[in-house]
């Protein structure tokens, strides 16, 4: 059993390998531009800085227009390119509080600059600095699982960095090539169980059993989402950056609804994965528990282990999904739209497929896994139980 599973492995992996080297190599070639001005033409010099004062000033009120008005802003530059230079800025207020950038003395951020170093046609505040607050967090939770989950922990790093390594080289240079982002996605989602379980969980009929479960639901409920999408008319445009894909500057009729649902199959594959592992493991450890237990009595107790986990993770999907939504149906809510106005929407239906198919997917976990264990563990018990004279006749 063993032998045949790394055989599968070491097969995934060459796929892998081949498709990364010819996708990277592709990204390395000269990328198809369309026929316009090179985009560097527009790009602009970001350094970072610091904020020494900052204060409004009342009498530049509206000198930018109605409703504006000007924080006058002394920065101190840190890039070593200018560090030590001090600038002085007019931060412009617009009155729209998701635009406007009310900065305060000691606070850091990113400045924009428009032409050269020397000339500085235009400079103004693009963004906070927050960066290092991220690098605080993401050591933090990095140093709680070696903490905590000590070898475990660290097969989990490796599993979240090679997760991240496909996605960034992998799916987002091969969507950019043309490739359908469907085919990447599910290439991607075999890879990444694989590693996963068998980094985390070994090469054993546990993960065995827990793979077939993650990949059998997850492919059914993707199944059922392009049905149900196809039927919906859903266009894949629910979001301002699914809209700005239309004016990216590579040669690529971009698939978006690919993008949707290539992006429902990625996006559940962390909750499924979790519902089959637990399966799997809770079984293999009843079985160790009793090894004389009969199938139909493993198979009750990893539906009884499987029921309790889907209750949970079910209303986990759906209130992660509700509450990302939140402002919106507040903004639906606030102007009284009517229930058939919203549910009909684009936007709406999305979000409902989006978190349902993770569901569905969730769902059907359950089952493949709990038969895929109880036919997997039942052949591994009976080969264990064999004595040497069995093997000998």
């Amino acid at each position: 059993m063993k032998k045949r599973v790394c055989f599968i492995f070491m097969i995934s992996i060459i796929f892998l390998i081949a498709g990364f080297s010819t996708i990277y190599a592709q990204s390395q070639s000269e990328p198809p531009l369309l026929d316009q001005p090179s985009y560097d033409q527009f790009q602009e010099i970001e350094l970072r800085a610091k904020v020494e004062e900052a204060f409004i000033n009342p009498d530049r009120d509206g000198e930018y227009g109605p409703g504006t008005r000007v924080q006058e802003v002394t920065l101190t530059i840190t890039s070593r390119e200018l560090e030590g230079e001090i600038l002085f800025i007019d931060n412009v207020h617009m009155g729209n509080p998701a635009y406007d950038l009310v900065v305060e003395p000691g606070d850091r951020v990113l400045v924009g600059i428009q032409g050269s170093l020397e000339e500085m046609e235009e400079v103004y505040i693009k963004e906070f600095i927050r960066d290092r607050y991220l690098y605080m967090i993401v050591g933090a939770f990095l140093l709680l699982l070696l903490i905590i989950g000590r070898l475990k922990g660290l097969k989990t790093i490796i599993t979240i960095a090679l997760t991240i390594l496909l996605i960034i080289y992998l799916l987002i240079p091969g969507i950019l090539r043309g490739y359908s982002p469907i085919l990447l996605a599910i290439i991607i989602s075999v890879v990444v169980t694989f590693i996963t379980l068998f980094i985390i969980a070994g090469v054993n009929v546990k993960s065995v059993s827990a793979i077939i479960g993650i990949l059998g639901g997850v492919f059914i409920a993707g199944l059922i989402t392009l049905w149900i999408g196809a039927q919906m008319h859903l266009t894949g445009f629910s979001s301002e950056e699914s809209m700005m894909l239309l004016f990216i500057p590579q040669d690529v009729e971009l698939n978006v609804r690919g993008l949707l649902f290539a992006g429902i199959i990625i996006g559940s594959m962390g909750a499924v994965m979790d519902v089959g592992i637990s399966i799997a493991s809770s079984m293999q450890e009843v079985l160790l528990a009793n090894p004389r237990i009969s199938n139909a009595a493993l198979r009750k107790a990893g539906f009884n282990v499987g029921r309790d986990i889907m209750g949970t993770m079910a209303n986990t999907l759906i209130l992660a999904y509700v509450g990302s939504a939140i402002p919106l149906l507040i903004l639906f809510s606030a102007y009284e739209a009517s229930f058939g106005e919203i549910v009909n929407l684009d936007v709406i239906a999305t979000e409902v497929v989006r978190a349902l198919a993770g569901s569905i997917g969730l769902i059907l976990t359950v089952p493949i896994t709990v038969y895929a264990g109880v036919v997997l563990m039942g052949k591994s018990r009976k080969k264990t139980q064999r004595t040497p004279q069995d093997h000998e006749a």
